[in-house]
């Protein structure tokens, strides 16, 4: 058996995580890429543990014993042919215990060399979030307007140019309004949201800047590291406009267009406004807005949320960032290389592409 640290691990790409944890616990923290061979189920994980606090360690551990032994040729081998594939499997549990000391010690006495992750899960976590304010380029470029002003997809092609985009809502799983959230499921959680930041930052690492757009702190069910947000409060700013039919236009298409026809999509539409009404003060509006989504006037729907309540608020957080906003018509086909030409102007000093 032997134990590697979570730098060797990040170092040699031949490294493939390999979680023996339940997957309730693989799904609310993964390390990213790793593959999930659990030792226990959801349900024999909380046997287990029900038992050791009515009964004791020696009866806990006895009956562990109990359902890991019918499993561990299947499990093995399982570890056994991504070894043969060409990586190499890197065992880990919560925090580099008896799941994966016992997984690791039965590889080793079936003839297959282990390596295990010191500190398991706990330690890469630990890590990621030291690394994360340390990676940060000095310089932000932050992307700045109102929903539906085409911010998201002018990130995507300086991405697709090999711009160094950091891309927040694909990270929270998360667009910030009610509009980004359809057809999306769960959000990301704060462990899953902190990883993907830091795979992302250690691809763009040597590059002087980012670019980013002007989310609030909080994601969905992530919050934005204070460095990040420091950074961009400092950070160049380009404001996209657009007008009200065009941005209209885009959210419909994107998503109600994909979705319309899909059973959960009217209920999933009534549940999410129902929860927005109350937030708007004046009846009329809140009135207009419930008619739109019955008769499901959806762009109706859309133009009264962004007037009524969108706007007004994004108005007020655009009050936190000081000094000059680089303005882009998103509403013109050169609205890309527009873009792309006034960053080009900002950072002719720093590695650009």
């Amino acid at each position: 058996m032997k134990d590697i640290s979570v730098q060797d691990l990040i170092n040699f790409k031949q490294y493939i995580p390999v979680d023996v944890r339940a997957p309730i616990e693989h799904h609310e923290a993964p390390i990213p890429g790793s593959v999930n061979i659990p030792l226990f189920s959801d349900e024999e994980r909380k046997e287990i543990g029900t038992l050791y606090k009515r009964a004791g360690e020696e009866a806990a551990k006895w009956r562990a014993m109990e359902i890991v032994s019918p499993k561990l040729p299947k499990l093995l081998k399982e570890i056994k042919d991504l070894k043969n594939s060409g990586a190499e499997p890197v065992i880990h549990c919560w925090r580099g215990g008896m799941r994966s000391k016992s997984v690791a010690s039965f590889l080793d006495f079936a003839g297959v060399p282990s390596v295990r992750l010191s500190g398991g899960y706990k330690a890469y976590r630990e890590h990621v979030l030291e690394q994360i304010p340390l990676l940060l380029p000095d310089q932000a470029i932050v992307l700045h307007g109102m929903t539906g002003t085409g911010k998201t997809e002018l990130l995507k092609v300086l991405e697709d140019k090999g711009y160094p985009v950091v891309d927040l809502e694909k990270m929270a799983n998360h667009r910030g309004s009610i509009f980004g959230m359809i057809g999306m499921g769960d959000g990301h959680n704060q462990k899953v949201f902190d990883a993907l930041l830091f795979e992302r930052l250690k691809e763009i690492s040597g590059k002087g800047y980012f670019i980013i757009e002007a989310e609030s702190k909080r994601i969905g069910r992530a919050a934005q590291p204070d460095e990040l947000l420091e950074k961009k409060v400092k950070g160049i700013h380009i404001l996209v406009n657009s007008s009200i039919s065009k941005r209209v236009e885009r959210i419909y298409n994107e998503y109600v267009v994909p979705f319309r026809n899909e059973p959960w999509f009217e209920e999933e539409v009534s549940h999410k406004v129902s929860k927005l009404l109350k937030r708007i003060k004046k009846q009329e509006i809140s009135v207009s807005l419930q008619e739109a989504v019955e008769n499901n006037n959806y762009e109706k729907m859309i133009e009264f949320l962004l007037v009524h309540y969108y706007d007004p608020r994004y108005e007020h957080a655009l009050h936190e960032y000081k000094g000059e906003f680089i303005e882009i018509n998103g509403d013109l086909p050169e609205a890309p290389a527009e873009l792309e030409k006034e960053l080009k102007k900002r950072i002719s000093d720093r590695s650009a592409v």
